[in-house]
């Protein structure tokens, strides 16, 4: 828990500088500007669908995380661990926002592919569209969790199945990163 806190602060430590030293620079002017706009476009749906998505799961799974650590506060440690899981797909959508910026030339740097087409501005759209929709399974996700959470508090050995169940609506979000960063790679954009 404590990695997955300081890589967090690590992650939004980088995106904070890079992100100062971009907004010096500012947007290219023209078509390329164009491109990096409709890229940032792309960053944002991959971001907000895929973390409201997590918001809900979260929400789900730690209503029922609380009723029964009320009742058993001995089982928090198991709990913990299946609420936490519908976050992963807010996890997946920063990382794939982040490193469209970066093949953007949006993170400072240059871009690594040609903004003057504005083909590539379609392409970032499509791949936070990819990563955004396929992170709403984190509700799904959030579900399962709440049940799982349930099951052990009646019966503390079956969190392993649990957390086995909980995790299977993660595998669609997880086609969707892998999609993104084969489209990413295919366009040129890492």
């Amino acid at each position: 828990m404590k990695k997955t806190v300081a890589m967090g602060l690590a992650v939004t430590a980088f995106v904070m500088l890079a992100g100062t030293a971009s907004a010096a620079e500012g947007l290219q002017p023209g078509e390329a500007g164009e491109t990096q706009a409709k890229i940032m476009m792309g960053c944002m749906i991959a971001v907000a669908i895929a973390g409201i998505s997590s918001a809900f799961g979260l929400a789900l799974a730690g209503s029922s995380a609380v009723a029964v650590t009320a009742e058993k506060p001995e089982l928090f440690g198991k709990l913990l661990v299946l609420q936490v899981l519908p976050m992963t797909q807010s996890v997946y959508g920063l990382l794939i926002a982040v490193l469209l910026m970066m093949g953007a030339g949006l993170l400072g740097g240059t871009a690594s592919v040609d903004l003057g087409n504005k083909a590539f501005g379609l392409g970032g759209i499509a791949i936070g569209l990819v990563v955004g929709l396929t992170g709403i399974s984190a509700i799904g996700q959030g579900m399962v969790a709440s049940s799982s959470i349930s099951a052990v508090g009646r019966n503390p050995d079956v969190a392993a199945r649990g957390i086995i169940f909980t995790v299977m609506p993660e595998t669609i979000a997880i086609f969707g990163l892998l999609v993104a960063i084969l489209l990413m790679a295919g366009l040129g954009l890492l």
